[in-house]
């Protein structure tokens, strides 16, 4: 079984360990293999998009092109070049955990992941589990939790209800034979 991933070269270098922390804080990563993953799948698209431009092959660039419209990566208007441009936030932007919380059906990044492990997400009536499951564009609009969800979601997000406001307990009792202790002044 081959790895579909790439370690950095250099794994101790500062700078990149402060930026791989930072997109896994913000895209909610498992780990850093995950964004290994991605960073290895735009490593293909850009390497297939040179190769398109070095042999001016017109039906790859046009599939090349096409698949990356469908995932709405780029825009139609965009070209081969536009590829070579793409940074790893474009690509993370289009795992359903990062849609699922930019479209506010979670609370935070990593209840995304959580409601997708658990199964509580559905595509055209498809459960997917995976988090890092690439949207189409086709299918973005169909993204749904369970009904048994949302309503657990709603049910949280309702305020407290409203009771008797709470009263200070009322002063303890002194001891008989004591006297409550005044403040002394500047003995």
């Amino acid at each position: 079984m081959r790895r579909n991933f790439k370690r950095p070269k250099a794994p101790w270098n500062n700078t990149l360990i402060d930026e791989e922390r930072k997109l896994l804080r913000e895209f909610g990563l498992k780990n850093k293999k995950e964004l290994w993953k991605v960073r290895s799948i735009l490593r293909e698209y850009r390497a297939r998009a040179r190769e398109i431009t070095a042999n001016r092959n017109e039906v790859d660039k046009k599939l090349l092109l096409d698949k990356l419209v469908r995932f709405n990566i780029l825009n139609k208007s965009q070209g081969i070049d536009d590829v070579l441009a793409l940074t790893v936030e474009d690509v993370l932007n289009r795992r359903l955990q990062t849609i699922l919380f930019r479209k506010n059906m979670a609370n935070t990044i990593k209840h995304a992941r959580q409601l997708i492990v658990h199964g509580h997400v559905r595509i055209n009536g498809r459960s997917i589990v995976f988090p890092s499951y690439f949207v189409p564009d086709s299918e973005e609009g169909s993204i749904e939790i369970s009904e048994k969800m949302r309503k657990e979601m709603a049910a949280a997000a309702k305020p407290a209800p409203k009771g008797k406001p709470k009263t200070e307990a009322p002063p303890e009792p002194q001891k008989p034979g004591t006297e409550p202790k005044a403040a002394e002044g500047g003995k």
